[in-house]
């Protein structure tokens, strides 16, 4: 190897950041103990920006396009490191770029359930999820509040900040909503709205800016929802007297589509003996009530007066006979 190709391998005429992968927010272009050219060549594409660092200090950012690197692009690096106007000579500067894309997607959720209070309920518990989406919208903000001198920072490595910080908006909004837990479903949008503001200062110093946030479910730990279907069934079912005789009704339709077969016969007799069950209590109950009662004497003569049934086909039969007159069966 010649001694110009040494030379030349020290030296970084073009940087340029090719993103490999999802969820990159920040990466430290690899120097490894080379310098940059003066007049080379900073490529910046339309999702990333780059920032020149010098002893840790964040001096000059690029936006998107291709940028000459010499001491007219580079102030305040020219500053720190007292540059003359006609500096030529290669430098030595950590570059970083940061990824301006939108992060999409990004899960959020109450990791146990929030207590707050009900205006119908008293207090309960609750539990949400959703997604929310980000941006890097200030790099100097980002890399000295966040990712410092990484070689990478991931979306990942600032998700359980991000969603601690959303999750206590999240309660302190929802307690001062004095919206009650049954009417929350269709007020998730304007909560959701809600919640965004609040998010968005906090995201702000952190050099990101929330670009949406969406609340996609609200709902109570699983032995509270049942406590909650129990009472909806009730309100539903109402008077549980008609709801009964609206099922006897039911069993009686059904048993007539199925006349055919033991089976049929069985939920028929069955759905006969419920109703009659059901409208002979409503009869009691009725007459205990209005004070309406037979008498027991008048209900024993109507009992000894019951008449008998042909055995063949059911009809009843005259006192005495002893052949049916419909059927002619011997009784």
């Amino acid at each position: 190897m010649s001694l110009g190709d040494f030379l030349n391998k020290q030296f970084i005429r073009v940087i340029q950041w090719n993103e490999s992968e999802d969820g990159v927010l920040s990466y430290r272009y690899p120097m490894e103990d080379m310098e940059i050219e003066n007049g080379g060549q900073l490529t910046v594409r339309e999702t990333q920006m780059a920032a020149f660092i010098n002893e840790g200090r964040i001096a000059d950012v690029f936006g998107p396009g291709l940028h000459t690197l010499n001491t007219r692009n580079l102030p305040i690096l020219t500053d720190l490191l007292n540059w003359a106007k006609d500096f030529e000579s290669p430098f030595k500067s950590d570059v970083y770029f940061f990824s301006t894309r939108l992060q999409i997607d990004q899960k959020w959720g109450t990791a146990t359930p929030v207590t707050i209070r009900d205006k119908e309920f008293g207090a309960v518990r609750l539990r949400a999820y959703g997604n929310y989406t980000y941006r890097i919208a200030d790099p100097r903000k980002f890399f000295t509040q966040v990712s410092g001198t990484r070689q990478r920072y991931l979306a990942a490595d600032v998700e359980d900040q991000l969603r601690a910080m959303i999750v206590e908006k999240m309660a302190s909004i929802f307690a001062a909503s004095d919206v009650s837990f049954l009417d929350m479903a269709s007020n998730q949008s304007v909560l959701a709205a809600k919640i965004a503001d609040q998010m968005k200062p906090g995201f702000a110093a952190l050099g990101l800016e929330m670009s949406q946030f969406v609340v996609e479910s609200i709902s109570l730990p699983d032995e509270l929802q049942k406590v909650m279907d129990q009472r909806i069934g009730m309100s539903m079912a109402g008077d549980v007297g008609k709801l009964t005789q609206f099922e006897a009704a039911e069993s009686l339709e059904e048993a007539a589509q199925n006349t055919g077969g033991t089976a049929g016969m069985g939920v028929g007799l069955g759905a006969g003996v419920a109703m009659g069950q059901t409208l002979m209590g409503q009869t009691i109950t009725g007459q205990a009530l209005t004070g309406q009662a037979r008498p027991a004497a008048a209900q024993s003569t109507s009992s000894a007066a019951g008449a008998k049934f042909c055995m063949e086909c059911g009809k009843p039969l005259p006192q005495g006979a002893r052949f049916c007159p419909e059927c002619g069966k011997q009784q």
